[in-house]
């Protein structure tokens, strides 16, 4: 099934292709200035292409998708466990399901509603039981029991959830193969 046609997704990629400081940070394992960069010059327009917290959501999608392959980091995006929509699973579903201590679930909500994200959790609590294990990338600044992370043009906490993934890759010996060290 192909996917469909996104502006959001499709100004991402044009931009991290032509960009080419991205490869060379990308070399250097500096993923944090990758983010860091493509909010900075990306921010403004993709804000522009419809609702701002969709976009914003598509946008940190699509720097995470990338950057967990360019990671060599094991991830599914966009799955199904009994009925429950998860947007990223590291490493993977049948992970979660046998030993759910080793698997992270990353929440990224297409709006800022906190009362529809803490319920969109509690669902996500029925397949992983772990609170910490479930991760939350919000588009507007908010107080959640979580680990949260705030996607913004110049005060983004964004930018250090890559660091944060490899950390606990690694200590939960996920990266069986630790070729990138981040």
């Amino acid at each position: 099934m192909m996917e469909e046609s996104n502006p959001v997704k499709e100004y991402l990629f044009n931009y991290i292709k032509s960009e080419s400081s991205i490869t060379k940070l990308l070399d250097e394992g500096k993923f944090s200035s990758i983010i860091d960069i493509i909010l900075q010059k990306c921010y403004d327009k993709i804000t522009s292409i419809g609702n701002k917290n969709e976009s914003l959501a598509v946008m940190a999608t699509g720097i995470l998708h990338y950057l967990l392959t360019n990671a060599l980091i094991p991830s599914q995006r966009k799955v199904k466990k009994n009925g429950i929509e998860v947007d990223i699973v590291i490493p993977d579903l049948k992970t979660l399901e046998n030993d759910p201590e080793k698997t992270l679930i990353i929440h990224i909500p297409k709006h800022s509603n906190k009362d529809s994200i803490l319920q969109e959790i509690k669902n996500l609590q029925k397949i992983q039981p772990i609170q910490q294990n479930i991760w939350v990338v919000l588009t507007e600044k908010m107080s959640l029991d979580f680990k949260t992370y705030y996607v913004s043009k110049y005060e983004s906490t964004f930018s250090k959830i890559i660091y944060d993934i490899g950390n606990f890759t690694n200590v939960n010996n996920n990266n069986k193969f630790k070729i990138l060290r981040i």
